[in-house]
């Protein structure tokens, strides 16, 4: 009885979970409708999720069991919907809620731009926190109003470039990495084999970071209209430490708790107090209205984000075989007259980055084909951009990188003295186990695998130089596995125009002579609900659940996660810098 008790339970709950599912699915196809926008509403955005270059939305988030990544607000919809806003005769102006901000420079600059765009309009844009991070200061600048919480704070004390080290871990189990470079700034690497940074990495940082916060101190002085020597001098000695200070010194407008945020928000809108106030979230607003474009001329934008892989690759990696599939398409589709590369990536298998390279250099040779370079384009992202008629980068985008590594891990000492674990075998031939992990390499095993990588980066080398049209010895001066600003790369060449998304797509559409008459795709194709529901989620829902479980350790545990999938030759840029 009791186990037919069990078996009933069980059965019931699957069942019930099974039709919640297919409710679910079944409303999601049925709900086509559009949201109404009422008269005299503020257009409600809240940063509470990752800003991504495409937008997804996971129906699963908050659920126990999540088979799809975290919901997100994509650069290409905010943009649609921020156009669309300033046409609308319902939306009087935009409320800005930045707390949790979470979105790298160049993105949050391209966030900027298009808020100054939307000002165009004469409708208003007011921000509010209780803390503004750098970061979301330095977005919230592009409002008409800032407003924060009386006891809030402004982050405003300059810029960080962090690194993780691993040196220490290794040596703790007994695991040595047998590193192998081509370039004195391939700094990759240095977590491997250092504690902390090598000079050259130094110098590239304080350049890099010391060229964003330039471009950021001078944006912020001009829309606050303030004198930029003195917001520098705010950064550098950190004048604002308090929520007096920011308003004493022009970073803030009001001090004011949510309350009165509100009531302010009313009498913009036109109406007579809080309790009328009409706000439409961000999420709503998007189902508000369609994208209708009927041209017969199409850009087809390739949006090509995360690690560089082989094969398939999974969420938020390019991996080789879908990406160069994608490119193939758009190349042979006579509907599609010129192609973006939107890029956000620091790179990856070297191999992998070849292979797109190939397929994007066939794409150029037939049609016009312009990169667009986001957060980072660095090692095999720029790898992806060089083979590109056009490179366009944000000031604030990391790129360069022309560099490439290699890294075997000998795990003897950690199988031996750690777990007592022991190996052994047979060859056929000397270099049979050349790329063993139970031993240490050889000296003529170390040359074999260096002169390969020398030869790859002559490779690289040869073709950066062929795809900027200049001299091999001047791309050598400029590569070593260096890191540059958009600012930076723009001076020495590596790109060609400073400028996000759109203007990557106008340069496309004069390029092919379609100004007037184009319209906009998008590729590859983003998994469905459906896909999501029944595909290849399992490894996504550990992931979701690993995430939550790990909290604030997550982001290193995953750091070494990627260092076990780093197989072959690597063109990647830093390892998992962070400006904040």
């Amino acid at each position: 009885m009791k186990f037919l008790r069990n078996f009933l339970a069980a059965f019931l709950a699957l069942v019930f979970f099974s039709g919640f599912i297919v409710l679910l699915v079944i409303l999601s196809v049925m709900d086509d409708g559009l949201v109404a926008v009422k008269d005299s509403s503020v257009l409600h955005i809240k940063f509470n999720l990752p800003v991504t270059e495409r937008e997804y939305e996971n129906p699963f988030e908050g659920f126990p069991v999540n088979p799809g990544p975290p919901s997100s607000i994509g650069l290409i919809q905010f943009r649609e919907a921020l156009e669309n806003a300033a046409e609308d005769q319902n939306i009087k102006g935009i409320f800005l809620d930045l707390d949790g901000l979470n979105a790298g420079f160049a993105s949050v600059q391209e966030l900027r731009n298009d808020l100054l765009d939307f000002r165009e309009s004469g409708k208003f844009i007011v921000t509010y926190a209780k803390y503004y991070s750098e970061p979301a200061y330095y977005l919230a600048s592009a409002a008409d109003e800032i407003y924060m919480h009386p006891q809030g704070n402004v982050e405003f004390n300059g810029l960080v470039a962090g690194l993780l080290f691993f040196k220490g871990t290794f040596e703790k189990l007994e695991i040595e990495p047998e590193i192998f470079r081509v370039g004195d700034f391939k700094s990759a690497v240095e977590p491997l084999m250092r504690t902390d940074m090598s000079e050259e990495n130094r110098m590239q940082l304080n350049q890099l970071i010391g060229s964003v916060n330039k471009e950021m101190i001078r944006e912020i002085s001009e829309s606050r209209e303030l004198q930029a020597d003195s917001v520098q001098k705010m950064n550098d000695e950190y004048l604002v430490r308090s929520p007096e200070d920011a308003l004493a010194y022009g970073l803030v407008d009001k001090l004011a708790y949510m309350d009165e945020m509100l009531e302010n928000l009313s009498e913009r809108s036109g109406k007579e107090n809080a309790e009328d106030l009409s706000l439409i979230t961000y999420g709503n607003y998007r189902q508000s209205y369609s994208q209708d474009y009927t041209s017969s001329n199409k850009i087809a934008m390739i949006v090509a984000t995360g690690d560089i892989v082989g094969g398939e690759g999974s969420f938020e990696e390019i991996g080789s075989e879908k990406f160069t599939k994608a490119i193939r398409k758009a190349r042979e589709d006579d509907k599609i007259k010129a192609i973006v590369l939107r890029i956000n990536s620091p790179g990856g298998s070297f191999v992998a980055s070849d292979a797109l390279w190939r397929e994007i250099s066939l794409a150029a040779e037939t049609k016009p084909v312009v990169a667009s370079m986001g957060d980072a384009a660095a090692s095999g992202g720029y790898y992806m951009a060089m083979a590109c008629d056009t490179i366009v980068a944000n000031p604030t985008t990391i790129t360069g990188s022309i560099g490439i590594f290699s890294v075997l891990f000998n795990i003897k000492g950690f199988l031996n003295n750690k777990l007592g674990i022991t190996t052994d075998g047979v060859t056929t031939g000397e270099f049979s186990d050349m790329y063993s992990s139970d031993r240490p390499v050889t000296d003529t095993e170390r040359a074999i695998i260096q002169n390969e990588l020398e030869n790859n980066y002559e490779t690289f080398i040869s073709k950066a130089a062929a795809g900027r049209s200049m001299s091999k010895e001047a791309i050598r001066e400029i590569a070593s596995g260096r890191v540059w600003s958009g600012v930076s790369a723009l001076e020495i060449g590596l790109v060609d125009v400073l400028g996000d998304s759109e203007d990557a797509v106008l340069i496309a559409a004069k390029m092919a002579g379609i100004e007037d008459d184009f319209r906009v795709s998008y590729s590859p194709a983003q998994e469905s609900f459906l896909d999501m529901l029944f595909g290849g989620s399992q490894s996504q829902m550990r992931e979701n659940a690993v995430r939550e479980e790990l909290g604030m350790m997550y982001p290193y545990i995953e750091s070494l996660k990627k260092l076990e999938r780093m197989q072959g030759i690597q063109a990647r840029s830093l390892y998992e810098l962070e400006i904040y």
